[in-house]
């Protein structure tokens, strides 16, 4: 599938900057091209789509995270397949904010439903929604950044 497909847009971060009370980051990511594809990825072998337990959302990094124009790859797996059910490039300032925004949100807020939610649609319709708590990100190399991972307390990796 095809990355510039995918267009993503994300809300609830600026606060982090100082601007205004902690929200919950969002992030949807809007699929235009052939829905029949992105279903199936999104689905398991009966054709129900995956929740949030069954999937992992990641960040790996193309270029060194000290270049100034820093990119690399927002991608959605299947936990249970480890298939990448989507991808798209992303810049790394963009990915590092939001996930800063979605720790100190989970730092800020009670709630246990999740620091970040994500929503997957397929030209403009709400397919799927996700609450998480994990965000990955991954050296050029695919070593773990652990400091720049979203990572809830009590979890192994």
């Amino acid at each position: 599938m095809r990355r510039d497909y995918f267009e993503l847009d994300v809300d609830n971060v600026t606060w982090v900057d100082g601007s205004g009370d902690p929200e919950k980051p969002l992030v949807r990511i809007d699929f235009r091209g052939p829905r029949e594809e992105l279903e199936r990825r999104l689905s398991d072998p009966s054709g129900t789509y995956l929740d949030a337990e069954e999937t992992d959302v990641a960040f790996r990094l193309q270029d060194s995270l000290e270049a100034s124009d820093a990119g690399g790859v927002v991608s959605v797996t299947n936990r249970i397949t480890g298939d990448f059910v989507l991808e798209l490039n992303q810049t790394a300032d963009d990915v590092l904010t939001f996930i800063r925004a979605a720790r100190e949100y989970g730092r800020a807020s009670d709630s246990d439903d999740g620091r970040y939610r994500v929503e997957v649609g397929i030209d403009g319709d709400e397919v799927v929604v996700y609450e998480k708590q994990t965000f990955l990100v991954y050296d050029a190399e695919g070593n773990l950044l652990r400091s720049h991972s979203l990572i809830p307390s009590g979890v192994e990796l």
